[in-house]
């Protein structure tokens, strides 16, 4: 492919039309802006013979002035068959801090796409109830604040697929997409894949996970109506979650490794006031117990005495922290932490340029919804900028 040279403008709908055809067909190109200033446009008419006429595109071999469809393919011998699916921007999951983002891309003309594995909304979709988002005083179900970010996303243009991304590969003006379902191409990445609950690695939990072993109790703890539960888990996540498994569960057991709890003394105070649970400090989780293929018992250490317990019980719903969502970027050029974040720097850009890390899964993230909202809306931003930069 010959070297190209495009001559256009960003407020030009044409440019941008040569840009999406461009981009579907893998062609680089090197952008010159005209608002610039007098040499970029001098330098278009001296290629044009004097025509003033955006989008122009200079192959070496020809110039094209605003060409069609059938000019391109044939200048530049491409087919229907090469096209990639291509956008400006697209971001990896569909959590509160991509929704914020594709708000603030789309108002700005931006194709944006969204690529989500799971639930849209992520963690915050399926947490019964947030207390501490702003404007909301009495707090906000995290599935009706999920909706209502989705709505707003897609009013403005924002599309959702349903995709399992695999993995990102740079290549340098567009960076390529591989997923389950196929590739894709954009100029610029958001990484927004959060986090996923950690699971206890003991016997019993793999053979009984989603049959018995949870780690979502608004999705799964209407099915312990009136049952025995075991919470495991001394944190916000913990606390939260078991108080609403009250809502259902006749009896919980919360076993904490450590000697207290380390939810919020709000939280702390709530739940050490439910009478349906009952907090073992200083217990290990062991194993999970079956019977006929159904959860019978969980067997753990009491630390402080070295003695096996046991808690009969219906069903565990597990919550002992959470871990980044970053497999797909091991043989990637993006460079993580020691403990698996996206490392970015204060523009939130990563070490693969055009890609942009922010919420949950970004080294150094607070791990608060509202700091993810925020850091979507800046991401939106800064590649805003990068687009612009690169044309």
């Amino acid at each position: 492919m010959p070297t190209i040279t495009l001559y256009g403008a960003h407020w030009c709908p044409d440019t941008d039309r040569l840009k999406q055809w461009l981009g579907e067909h893998d062609i680089s190109y090197e952008w010159k802006n005209v608002d610039d200033g007098q040499h970029v446009v001098d330098e278009m008419l001296e290629v044009t013979d004097g025509d003033y006429l955006i989008p122009t595109i200079d192959t070496g071999e020809t110039v094209l002035k605003n060409p069609d469809t059938s000019q391109l393919k044939q200048a530049l011998h491409t087919s229907d068959e090469d096209v990639l699916a291509y956008h400006d921007a697209v971001m990896i999951g569909a959590g509160p801090t991509s929704l914020a983002a594709a708000i603030y891309t789309t108002r700005e003309d931006i194709d944006t796409l969204l690529l989500e594995r799971g639930v849209v909304g992520g963690l915050a979709a399926i947490t019964d109830m947030i207390d501490n988002y702003p404007g909301f005083e009495e707090g906000v179900p995290g599935l009706e604040l999920s909706q209502s970010l989705k709505k707003q996303a897609e009013r403005f243009g924002a599309v959702i697929e349903p995709t399992d991304v695999t993995e990102i590969r740079n290549e340098g003006r567009y960076k390529k997409i591989v997923t389950a379902g196929g590739t894709y191409a954009a100029k610029t990445i958001l990484i927004a894949t959060g986090n996923d609950y950690k699971q206890l690695d003991i016997p019993g939990e793999k053979e009984f996970y989603g049959r018995g072993v949870h780690s979502c109790a608004t999705c799964d703890g209407a099915f312990y109506r009136d049952k025995r539960l075991v919470v495991v888990g001394g944190g916000n996540s913990a606390a939260q979650e078991g108080m609403f498994l009250t809502k259902f569960a006749s009896h919980i057991d919360m076993l904490v490794r450590g000697d207290h709890l380390k939810a919020t003394e709000v939280l702390n105070q709530k739940i050490k006031a439910t009478e349906a649970i009952d907090i073992h400090f200083n217990t290990t989780t062991d194993e999970i117990v079956g019977e006929d293929d159904s959860i019978v018992a969980v067997r753990g250490t009491d630390k402080t005495t070295g003695e096996q317990v046991e808690f009969p019980t219906d069903g565990v719903f597990v919550f002992i922290g959470l871990r980044p969502n970053t497999s797909f970027l091991a043989n990637s050029d993006v460079e993580l932490d020691d403990y698996g974040f996206v490392a970015t720097d204060k523009t939130l850009e990563t070490s693969m340029s055009g890609v942009f890390c922010a919420g949950d899964v970004r080294s150094g993230a607070t791990q608060q919804i509202a700091s993810a909202v925020g850091e979507g809306a800046t991401a939106a931003l800064m590649m805003r900028e990068y687009l612009e930069e690169i044309g």
